[in-house]
């Protein structure tokens, strides 16, 4: 079952390296095990305060892999001690996507 998900919110300002940090352990994860069932990308805004987050996933069951994950595990575990506003999530449909420059292998 194929759902999206995108989440926003913004972190305080002396949580944003911290914060980075978490993320680029969890595509290093990705990288590593490679899943097949999950598209994921991460924004940060002008602002360098505020993220979005972009999660397609398609499993049999419909659960995201990202929970399962360690490195996703840590960095939820205290996101309350670094966001200024609660992450807040909202289900979206794709009306298309292109992956020219996205790649989980580098940034961008």
């Amino acid at each position: 079952m194929r759902q999206s998900v995108i989440v926003s919110y913004t972190v305080r300002p002396d949580a944003h390296a911290e914060h980075v940090r978490l993320i680029e352990d969890v595509f290093a994860q990705l990288r590593a095990r490679h899943p097949d069932t999950v598209d994921y990308q991460v924004m940060c805004l002008a602002d360098g305060v505020s993220f979005v987050h972009v999660s397609t996933h398609d499993t049999a069951d419909g659960a995201s892999p990202l929970p399962a994950l360690p490195a996703f595990q840590e960095f939820s575990r205290a996101i309350g001690t670094r966001v200024a506003t609660p992450p807040t999530p909202a289900e979206a449909a794709t009306v298309g996507t292109y992956r020219g420059l996205t790649d989980l292998g580098r940034p961008g």
